[in-house]
């Protein structure tokens, strides 16, 4: 059996090995897929094995360079990592096999710099979920951004160059900009940067300075799209499908909402938030910005572009539970990271079979297009009702658990929000899948032919949508995962 360091250094070694490989082997597709496929489930059961370990109870961490004493790079896992670890890299597989089928159909060029990108991605996903500190965290959070930056101009046009230039631009100025000042504030009034349930703020620094710092640390991780730092993710929709689906569902969202609520847990603490009064004001702009994303989403044609709103609505979801200050809400938001992850995925999958087998990205040119591509609409009817919030999908129960944290917090207002966004995510993503089997006038825009999307393609949809319903009958596991961020130790 491998040591708890070797199982942590194998989680984020195993994907740097798949990029390798996938370089050294491109010039044959068979094997190359083979080989991502491959380490994508090896990963999986990496990340098993490590949940196993933990909850009985062993400590898993490891140290692997210091640069100053107390600094340096370090992972240990806990229960919010978890969360991030196993929903990546249970979704890395499936998308890779997603992949395949829209790559090949759409005729991509530069598939092996593509799964090559992908993998690297991941590694830094993993070593952001089970970083040890601060600095940790912010240097894969670095390393994530330029290692996707590739795959935003995937294309190589005009278009995706200036799409990379904003991608990159916004979330490299936002981290330098703030994150990084507010890691160095933290370290000199702290003397440490280390995760610490409960935080590690003293409690001399109060007033003004406090304030400053928690807002810096909110716009530093522009990955959580909060606006106004938001314009990176509709800019990024000019990527391949499958980057949409590692943008919003796999990696760099997850790890921007991920990070904001592992600082305000274990570097502000939650206690210390909630006489913060600027988390009042951050709040209030979170939910601002639900109900705003949620309106401009409703006026996107584009089915990517309307995706990507709703994308940076649902976030705020998450931004928002972590801001109530309360037990509930950081749970509700770490249960939504998963459901959120598993049903946007599917939107997007569905998206993406559409382009290649319909030759359509425009919603209004689907009318009648469930005749033609059942399967796959159908899919995305339970992708839309998971991130509505509707049974018997597992957004039931994230939503329902941040309902619940308003009330704990006393917020009724950003119960309305919630309740509010969850009506007009009916009104823009709802209509799609019905339009699509219920034109009208009766009519399909094409001949009713079924014609679906390539084979591997349909498996992820289908996975994907199949999780949405189980997630729904077996919540369970993921709500105890969630109520252990705020255990001292592993759970028992």
């Amino acid at each position: 059996m491998m040591g708890p360091q070797g199982l942590i250094n194998l989680a984020i070694v195993l994907p740097l090995l798949a990029a390798m490989g996938v370089a050294a082997i491109g010039r044959f597709p068979n094997l190359r897929e083979a080989c991502s496929i491959l380490v994508g489930l090896l990963l999986l059961l990496v990340n098993i094995a490590i949940f196993r370990q933990w909850q009985g109870g062993v400590s898993l961490d490891v140290q692997w360079l210091e640069i100053l004493p107390g600094l340096g790079l370090a992972f240990e896992v806990e229960a919010l990592g978890l969360i991030f670890a196993l929903v990546a890299s249970c979704l890395w597989p499936v998308t890779i096999v997603y992949a395949i089928g829209y790559m090949r159909g759409h005729g991509e060029q530069n598939q092996t710099r593509f799964f090559a990108c992908f993998a690297v991605a991941i590694s830094a996903v993993m070593a952001i979920a089970f970083a040890a500190n601060l600095f940790t965290l912010f240097v894969f959070y670095e390393v994530l951004s330029l290692c996707t930056y590739p795959l935003v101009t995937h294309a190589g046009t005009d278009k995706a160059r200036r799409g990379g230039r904003i991608y990159l631009g916004i979330l490299m100025g936002t981290s330098i900009a703030f994150l990084l000042p507010a890691m160095i504030i933290t370290w000199v009034v702290s003397g440490t940067l280390d995760f610490q349930l409960g935080g590690i703020l003293p409690d001399s620094l109060s007033g003004p300075v406090l304030a400053m710092l928690l807002v810096l640390f909110v716009f530093g991780v522009a990955k959580a799209a909060m606006m106004p730092f938001h314009r990176w993710l509709p800019a990024a929709m000019v990527a391949p499908t499958p980057v949409s689906a590692l943008l919003h569902a796999v990696a760099v969202v997850k790890a921007g909402v991920f990070s904001l609520i592992k600082i305000l847990v274990f570097i502000v603490g939650i206690e210390r938030l909630q006489s913060i009064p600027m988390a009042d004001y951050l709040l209030y702009l979170a939910g601002a910005g639900i109900l705003l994303a949620s309106l401009v989403a409703m006026r996107q044609d584009n089915l990517k572009a309307r995706l990507a709103y709703s994308t940076v609505s649902q976030l705020g979801y998450i931004s928002l539970g972590a801001l109530l200050a309360v037990q509930a809400g950081v749970v509700g938001s770490a249960v939504h990271i998963a459901m959120h992850a598993v049903g946007k995925i599917t939107l997007f999958f569905c998206a993406g079979a559409i382009l290649v087998a319909a030759h359509k990205s425009e919603i209004s040119q689907m009318r009648g297009l469930g005749r033609q591509m059942p399967f796959t609409m159908a899919a995305f009817f339970i992708g839309a009702l998971s991130i509505i919030g509707l049974p018997p999908t597992g957004g039931t129960w994230s939503k329902w658990l941040l309902l619940s944290a308003t009330l704990d917090a006393g917020e009724l207002a950003m119960m309305g929000v919630l309740l509010i966004s969850s009506l007009l995510n009916i009104v823009y993503l709802l209509p799609i899948p019905l339009r699509a089997f219920f034109p009208a006038d009766g009519r399909a825009d094409e001949s009713w032919q079924i014609k679906e999307a390539p084979l591997p393609s349909l498996i992820a949809i289908g996975i994907t949508s199949v999780a949405c319903v189980a997630l729904f009958i077996w919540p369970d596991f993921l709500v105890a995962l969630a109520n252990g961020i705020f255990s001292e130790g592993p759970s028992q």
